[in-house]
């Protein structure tokens, strides 16, 4: 097989960990039983050397579509051809019903006598491990890795299975309306048994689609790109811990940024950012107790860290703040994009920027949610007191750049905001508090106006000095800095919209004029950034604008709704996917959006 795009894959999950599964219909990546464990299945990094799980029907021409049931994380695959029509029901039941750890692939043939074929090809820690397979019946077999921690997965079916060497596979036929299952589990689950294996598989698919229904139903947004909005909320569940409440900024790693270039990442862990910026989109749905479990992995994350100095940028999944970075020379990488890297030497960063983002979404959770406790404030209190001592140093800022530290306009703006939630939560609750939080957030205030204004290019810039704006610069209206109506702040608009912006889409900065990342590449727009603009356009009255731009980015979305960190020239999906950040951002902008529009069209009829 080749590369197919990816933009082709959907996503399941079962709220440890999550597949990634193909118009093709082959599973090509899933790290398991957790979103950070060793991946069993990665061709999609390496299409010889990193697992699959292949299945699909052997027609000699076919067209296929793919689809979610209706509001639900479960998928369906469809395969049509003069000789007939077949389908592929991939779902993953969830935690809180099942205890997780399970694949179910259910394949039905719709039209016509249609011959399968399946594939079942782990390849344990991360295609580094050998493993042995035994066959148990003549439907079920068991795959041993021969790592120290010998995972063990169990494949039961409803099809005979053959064992080829370290693989299994089958060969069968369906008539219309028949079906097949495979269900791979993690062995430490009781098996299924004795039990009606394809009335149990029937019944999970049921009360998996029931659980994403009732959960889909809590939203309260009932407003314009519903749909869209309903999507983007699933999958930002779908990269929630159940068993830690943290959220990952994706599920995969070492996806491209641009394709042979090198930037390649593991996004499987918690950044503080992403995590609190996805905690402000579920609380704008409704979604607080999501919320409430993320506040409480903070808050055990800030009992681990009371004797250290400061907050890290990102953690596991579990809290541990070791990710160190490795390399793994075996695998070729996407399309040839290699280095493949696990883990990410990122979390050694200062980025100051964080505390704002975690100090706002402590603040609406305060807010919206349930009041946070004493003790946490405590804790938090350290964390402020840290950063009024400590705000004034450069840092490595948002992008995360390796070529040196900098006054980072955007991590000064977060600053500000820290401070500011800060006292705010301070005051509603008449918590005791540092009085020196006010003094510095006011410092910060007039620096911002002083030191990052050029006079010349009438805008905010990147950092003191430099020649280039940030399109990070977009939040300074959405965290209330500043009026979108500002002179200052349109004028600004003005300069990231002649520098970074391509139509609808948005550039991070120009790498060329700016800080420096150590790294040679020519990457694409950040889809996060588009959405951000759009969200700027609305509050600043822009409306028509802000509308057309935000169904062009809606258009870049693939088949299921999802999107990866970037869109190359040509409309491909590059980086990590699905991206917690992307979804949020259209979650935000189509939430502000909406109710622009809505006030604009009541000042229209009350003018009337």
């Amino acid at each position: 097989m080749s590369y197919q795009p990816i933009e082709n894959y959907g996503i399941i999950g079962d709220l440890n960990t999550v597949a990634l599964v193909g118009l093709n219909g082959s599973i090509d990546f899933m790290c398991f039983p957790n979103f950070d464990s060793p991946s069993i299945f990665a061709a999609l990094l390496d299409d010889e050397k990193g697992g699959s799980f292949e299945l699909c029907p052997l027609f000699k021409e076919r067209k296929t579509k793919q689809l979610y049931l209706p509001d639900t994380n479960v998928l369906l695959t469809r395969f049509l051809s003069p000789e007939g029509v077949a389908e592929i029901t991939d779902f993953m039941p969830v935690e809180e019903l099942y205890n997780g750890k399970e694949l179910i692939r259910r394949v039905t043939t719709i039209r016509g006598e249609v011959r399968f074929q399946m594939k079942c090809q782990p390849r344990f820690n991360y295609g580094q491990s050998a493993h042995t397979v035994e066959q148990v019946s003549e439907k079920e077999v068991l795959f041993t890795s021969d790592e120290d921690e010998k995972t063990v997965l169990r494949l039961i079916s409803t099809v005979p299975l053959q064992v080829d060497g370290a693989d299994v596979w089958a060969d069968f036929t369906l008539h219309p309306t028949q079906t097949a299952d495979f269900l791979l589990e993690h062995v430490e689950k009781e098996p299924v048994g004795d039990r009606d294996f394809e009335a149990f598989i029937t019944q999970s698919l049921f009360e998996t689609v029931n659980y994403w229904k009732n959960w889909i139903a809590q939203s309260i947004y009932r407003g314009r790109w519903q749909d869209m909005v309903n999507r983007s909320a699933l999958v930002l569940k779908l990269l929630t811990s159940h068993k830690y409440g943290s959220i990952v900024a994706a599920p995969t790693f070492s996806l491209p940024e641009s394709i042979g270039a090198g930037r390649n990442f593991d996004y499987r862990y918690t950044w503080i950012r992403d995590a609190s910026f996805s905690v402000y989109a579920l609380i704008r749905l409704g979604y607080t107790k999501e919320a409430g479990a993320f506040m409480h992995w903070v808050e055990r994350l800030c009992q681990d860290i009371k004797g250290q100095n400061r907050l890290g940028i990102m953690y596991s999944i579990d809290g541990h703040r070791q990710l160190e970075e490795k390399t793994l020379e075996h695998l070729e990488g996407y399309r040839q994009s290699a280095p493949v890297r696990i883990g990410n030497d990122a979390y050694g960063q200062l980025q100051l920027d964080i505390y704002g983002e975690l100090l706002d979404s402590v603040y609406l959770y305060d807010k919206y949610g349930d009041p946070i406790s004493f003790d946490f404030w405590k804790d938090l209190e350290n964390q402020i007191n840290w950063l009024s001592d400590h705000w004034q140093q450069p840092d490595e800022g948002i992008w995360e750049v390796r070529g040196g530290r900098k006054h980072f306009l955007y991590s000064r703006l977060l600053c500000w905001v820290a401070f500011d939630r800060a006292l705010k939560i301070a005051e509603s609750r008449s918590f005791p508090h540092n009085e020196k939080w006010r003094v510095e957030r006011d410092k910060i205030f007039n620096s911002i106006f002083t030191d990052f204004w050029d006079e010349e290019k009438q805008a905010f810039m990147q950092y003191p000095g430099a020649q280039t704006v940030d399109a990070s610069t977009l939040l300074m209206p959405l965290v209330r800095f500043i009026s979108p109506k500002d002179p200052k702040w349109l004028s600004t608009l003005d300069r990231i919209e002649k520098e970074l912006v391509s139509d609808s889409l948005v550039y991070r900065y120009l790498p060329d004029m700016a800080a420096p990342d150590g790294f040679v590449s020519h990457e694409g727009t950040f889809s996060m950034c588009s959405f951000w603009y759009v969200e700027c356009l609305s509050r600043s009255g822009q409306l028509e604008k802000a509308r057309f731009y935000f169904e062009k980015m809606l258009g870049y979305a693939n088949h299921l709704g999802l999107y990866a960190e970037q869109l190359g020239f040509q409309g491909e999906h590059l980086g990590n996917f699905p991206q917690a950040f992307t979804h949020l951002g259209l979650i935000s902008a189509a939430y502000n959006l909406d109710k622009q529009l809505n006030d604009s069209r009541n000042k229209d009829v009350n003018n009337h």
